[in-house]
């Protein structure tokens, strides 16, 4: 990486921390292009304003050998549908654009398991892809752009595409922040099942798997991101209860009374009191996403971290401030 990387969306969660890992490894010159402003600034990254719905080439005149586009609306429920295609589309097609004018040979894609489409049974590498939100239609999407993209030099041109599970770390904010909240108030309860499988994986443990798929030469390389072992939602509650010294939750309650619950917490946002619990949340929690990252153990990948390491890993940074 000697002529630097730009990381586009490098903002937020997983940007940042794939950005100070690319600092740390003395990655010059390192740019950051994204649209919102980041939380917590890593030194030696040039931070510039640009939003990928639209070309970018003067924003990033520098040379630079690899892309990273992380850059994405990917909160679901949150967003219109068409949010999801203006910018997760119309962003891979001015990331590939970008590189192509500019002799980039290498692109890393953050995807996701929403390309699969929601299934009880294990997702490998070689499930076909069954989109049917319009945030797994939009990233399915822009993983062909980004193939074509490939296609057109397969001798030079190297693709790394990323599909991650539930990924927790510092600066999430999601599933896990709102699990963690919800057992410290000891308001957590099992909705419906406890039995509902969650890939999922520490942001560190992604990072390194991101340099482990850049590194490799293959044309395009597709990799899922989860921890080897499926977890259900009960196994990663017990986990998260040892390692924070809480009391592990006891309780399921029926899938009616959760959602005439979440129904409440819906009419109640509309006065303003928003506590991020709808039923499309709910019904979220309810399906399995068992991702299995065959690919990355086949090719050699070794996990660093497992559920209970990742997050002491996790509990560990939040304590750091």
């Amino acid at each position: 990486m000697s002529a630097g990387a730009l990381v586009l969306g490098g903002a937020g969660f997983i940007g940042s921390h794939l950005l100070a890992d690319l600092a740390a490894r003395g990655v010059r010159p390192l740019i950051c292009l994204d649209i919102a402003k980041p939380e917590r600034p890593v030194d030696g990254v040039d931070y510039r304003h640009g939003d990928v719905r639209a070309p970018f080439d003067e924003l990033v005149p520098e040379a630079v050998s690899v892309v990273y586009n992380l850059a994405a609306v990917h909160r679901t429920p949150g967003h219109p549908d068409h949010a999801y295609y203006d910018t997760n589309v119309a962003g891979a097609l001015n990331a590939c654009g970008y590189a192509a004018r500019r002799g980039v040979q290498r692109l890393v894609f953050t995807s996701s398991i929403a390309v699969y489409g929601p299934r009880e049974e294990p997702c490998t590498e070689s499930t076909p892809l069954r989109p049917v939100s319009a945030y797994g239609r939009s990233k399915a999407l822009a993983e062909a752009i980004h193939e074509q993209w490939a296609d057109v030099d397969p001798e030079s041109r190297r693709l790394a595409v990323l599909r991650s599970g539930v990924v927790f770390g510092r600066g999430e904010n999601g599933n896990f922040d709102r699990l963690l909240r919800q057992m410290r108030r000891g308001a957590f309860v099992f909705p419906g099942r406890r039995d509902t499988i969650k890939g999922c994986g520490y942001v560190g443990e992604l990072v390194r798997a991101i340099g482990f798929a850049v590194a490799r030469d293959d044309r395009v390389y597709h990799a899922n991101f989860a921890y080897p072992e499926p977890h259900t939602i009960e196994a990663i509650a017990r986990t998260l209860s040892k390692a924070a010294g809480l009391r592990a939750p006891r309780w399921t309650v029926p899938t009616g009374a959760v959602m005439a619950a979440a129904w409440g917490f819906e009419v109640l946002a509309r006065f303003g009191l928003r506590t991020g619990v709808d039923r499309d949340r709910v019904r979220k929690l309810l399906i399995s996403t068992d991702v299995r990252p065959d690919r990355l153990t086949a090719d050699g990948y070794r996990f660093e971290t497992d559920l209970a390491s990742g997050i002491r890993s996790w509990l560990a940074s939040l304590d750091d401030g």
